[in-house]
């Protein structure tokens, strides 16, 4: 069993894609909208070597109540490989504004940075 894909919602699908496309590399596809929901318009996002993919999603219905659909996920982890690779994407996101939390080893043994979505999304990168 894998995890095919997961969803995120985005009030801002363009900025969203052009953000995995700069600091993953990630190939985004077409925009898919619905016939059957109007006004939902998704784009799925694959990050290079791994087989994941992320749904990105929007509609003109956002900001949601918040016990209905909302905007992002808590957080996803990437694994970036190595130590360096978290340090020089953890850096250009600093010189970015997207840097949340610098390199550490973590309690429970993690030596990950966090970074942020332009809509304020958590991801944390990791070895």
């Amino acid at each position: 069993m894998r995890i095919a894909h997961t969803a995120l919602w985005t009030p801002d699908l363009d900025a969203a894609a052009d953000f995995w496309k700069t600091y993953f590399g990630a190939t985004v596809g077409e925009a898919y909208r619905s016939s059957r929901r109007p006004g939902f318009i998704s784009r799925f996002v694959s990050l290079p070597e791994s087989g994941g993919e992320i749904e990105l999603m929007t509609g003109p219905w956002l900001p949601l109540d918040p016990h209905d659909e909302r905007i992002g996920w808590d957080h996803i982890a990437i694994s970036l490989g190595s130590k360096a690779a978290v340090d020089a994407l953890a850096e250009r996101c600093k010189a970015d504004g997207l840097l949340k939390s610098a390199p550490r080893m973590t309690g429970d043994g993690f030596y990950e940075a966090i970074i942020v979505m332009p809509e304020g999304t958590p991801i944390e990168i990791t070895i």
